[in-house]
């Protein structure tokens, strides 16, 4: 089954979570806040998305401003900042929504119209 990350009081997400309910996927959810991926899940839908690993973190989250990670990133090993991500789900852009070879990270409509139906 699928596996839908979001955070509950995220307004991006609540969006996701419709398009998902309203195209009858169907889906595990999982509260980021409360069981944030760890750092072997991310290396693993990071390999399978294709996309660069700047794209999981929120960098328009508060955490990642106060902790000037757009500074610290450059400098920082891939294994440094999959430990970084899984320390906090705060840290990692959400929603997330994986299924098998199918990983969607924040919520673009179109984007998820093209890749889910």
């Amino acid at each position: 089954m699928a596996l839908f990350i979001c955070y509950e009081k995220c307004s991006t997400c609540k969006k996701a979570q419709k398009f998902l309910d309203d195209n009858n996927i169907s889906y595990e959810l999982r509260a980021i806040k409360e069981q944030n991926p760890t750092a072997d899940e991310l290396k693993q839908w990071h390999k399978i998305s294709g996309l660069p690993l700047k794209r999981f973190f929120n960098t328009s989250g508060q955490l990642y401003r106060g902790m000037e990670l757009s500074k610290k990133l450059p400098e920082m090993t891939e294994d440094e900042q999959f430990e970084i991500l899984a320390s906090d789900g705060m840290l990692v852009k959400r929603p997330l929504f994986i299924d098998g070879d199918t990983v969607l990270v924040g919520f673009k409509e179109a984007e998820w119209t093209e890749k889910l139906k």
